[in-house]
């Protein structure tokens, strides 16, 4: 089950991150983070990625909103540049920071817009 779990979460991340990110993110990888590698494949993208209830659109919404309110700002950017393969606009993610300011305050959801309109405008700086 696991060896199926973790390439389902292979898939998944692949989908979800661009195989770039996952070549450079494998490419890094050591004795001492392979087990956290796996445990994080099989796990975040084997199982809760890659479950039937919610859209990838969805998950990336929620995500959003959890690294936000979290102030964990390097996954934040990660999942940020990932809407564009999961559907995730950047008019939803306008929305999701509002939720994140009333739930989780002002000051979270000020610094992850931040994060938001920098990666957008990388984005936009990548496609000229």
């Amino acid at each position: 089950m696991s060896e199926q779990r973790y390439e389902q979460g292979m898939r998944t991340r692949r989908a979800v991150l661009g195989d770039a990110h996952v070549d450079r993110a494998q490419a890094a990888g050591t004795p001492f983070d392979e087990r956290f590698q796996r445990f994080i494949t099989e796990g975040a993208w084997g199982a809760v990625w890659s479950g039937g209830d919610l859209a990838q659109r969805e998950r990336s919404l929620v995500t959003v909103a959890l690294l936000a309110a979290l102030g964990h700002e390097e996954e934040l950017a990660m999942h940020l540049r990932a809407t564009e393969r999961t559907g995730a606009t950047p008019e939803e993610i306008a929305e999701v920071l509002l939720h994140v300011a009333v739930y989780a305050g002002v000051p979270a959801a000020n610094k992850a817009i931040k994060i938001a309109k920098e990666t957008y405008a990388e984005r936009r700086r990548e496609e000229t």
